[in-house]
């Protein structure tokens, strides 16, 4: 058991490195548009966005070597795409080129929303899937709040300061490439790739003490039901539900918070200092809430802490909405922001991913997962697209109310349709 949760917290570290890259840029923001002079529109389309891009073409074409490679294979390819991307980006010398290697380093962030969770899911018991799937998160969050500590360390490194920001990242990434070798291979996929001898080897460290014959029928029984194809009628109500998980996600405003943090701190009044210490406070609140919904989540459901999150999303955005219309000023924004990041943490933070490698039979789980991370990363890369034009357009009042609304409609797609996967063989589905 020690060693299935050292390969669990190994391969999470993927969630360190998505973090990290998701969330640096929003130190540079300002820094580069000032730089290269970019419009509102340019800047947040191309410059900041063009990484989550990359996330979507990785996260749509993810499956395919997750599925023909294996997890393991995969998971060492993404280490090494993050480090090329910290490396290209913190050295280029003008916008496209930037937004070339910050599209790199998307491909790693969106094959690693499918591969580490598939992995992960698929060396865990039942009973403990929740929280060690959820250890991929919590990775997550440390990356946000190591990218937000090291930008705000960093920002006084003058004009350049943007550089040894970005290129942070090549150290953690050149590790992780390195120590994923460690790993063995998942067992169910050692299994529909018919190499079960492997897989029987496997099976003895991941799940000690289980019929490794009756596992493995298991497997091929639930891959042989005409299921093996993602896109068919049988599957229908699945990949409605990896799409509204993965819709609503986004929907709450998280990605385009986390990385504008700075700019809406200074939105809201604060200065630059202030902005950026704020932000590490982000990443703060979110580590430790994810530690919380990590607690939770095996013993509570996902489905409650969807409800809870959802809640708390309503709660908090429309008091940050309100906050813009009445000018408040101050801390009040930040704090509303800390509500709304411990709502996700505990809500959508902590499910979402274990979520979507659960609902799923081996056979398909890569090619469900490529789907609902595309979802998730189509929304990631637009919304945050859009910000700074909204923003200028509409007032942050109003996106923030716009988020509040959406979020309404979260609680009641929860409540009349999320199932609960709590507990449920991973093989058994929905």
């Amino acid at each position: 058991m020690n060693k299935l949760y050292l390969w669990t917290a190994t391969v999470a570290l993927a969630g360190f490195l998505f973090g990290f890259d998701t969330i640096v840029i929003s130190g540079a923001d300002q820094q580069l548009q000032t730089l290269w002079q970019s419009t509102d529109l340019f800047h947040g389309a191309v410059v900041m966005s063009m990484a989550l891009w990359g996330t979507v073409l990785g996260a749509i074409f993810g499956g395919i070597p997750t599925n023909t490679y294996g997890r393991k294979n995969t998971l060492i390819g993404i280490g090494l795409l993050f480090f090329v991307s910290a490396v290209g980006s913190a050295l280029a010398n003008d916008a496209y080129v930037f937004a070339f290697f910050r599209f790199i380093g998307g491909l790693g962030v969106g094959a690693s929303t499918i591969a580490a969770p598939a992995y992960i899911s698929e060396i865990s018991p039942a009973d403990k899937r929740g929280r060690l799937v959820a250890t991929y998160q919590l990775s997550i969050v440390i990356g946000i709040l190591a990218a937000f500590l090291s930008n705000y360390l960093l920002r006084n490194l003058g004009d350049q300061a943007w550089r040894w920001m970005i290129g942070m990242e090549a150290f953690p990434a050149l590790v992780y490439a390195v120590i994923v070798n460690y790993v063995p291979k998942s067992p169910r996929w050692l299994v529909i790739q018919n190499r079960l001898d492997e897989a029987k080897q496997t099976l003895t460290k991941t799940h000690p003490g289980q019929d490794a014959d009756a596992f493995i029928a298991a497997i091929n029984h639930a891959n042989s039901k005409g299921q093996n194809t993602l896109f068919n009628r049988s599957n229908q109500r699945l990949v409605w539900l990896v799409f509204f998980i993965a819709f609503f996600n986004q929907f709450s405003g998280i990605n385009a918070l986390l990385y504008y943090s700075p700019r809406i701190f200074e939105a809201a009044g604060l200065g630059t200092s202030t902005a950026f210490l704020s932000s590490v406070g982000i990443g703060v609140v979110n580590v430790v809430f994810t530690l919380v919904g990590m607690a939770l989540i095996d013993k509570m459901g996902r489905k409650p802490l969807m409800y809870i999150g959802s809640i708390g999303y309503i709660v908090s955005l429309g008091l940050v909405a309100l906050s813009f219309f009445l000018n408040w000023g101050g801390l009040a924004v930040p704090i509303f922001l800390f509500l709304f990041i411990g709502a996700h943490a505990v809500g959508q933070g902590a499910v979402i991913w274990v979520f979507l490698a659960e609902l799923f039979p081996t056979g398909i789980r890569a090619s469900g997962q490529a789907f609902g991370s595309s979802v998730h990363w189509v929304l990631a890369a637009i919304i945050p697209s859009l910000i700074p034009y909204a923003f200028t357009t509409f007032s942050p009042a109003v996106v923030f109310l716009f988020f509040a609304i959406m979020m309404v409609g979260q609680l009641y797609w929860v409540y009349r349709y999320m199932p609960e996967t709590k507990g449920k063989l991973s093989e058994q589905g929905t």
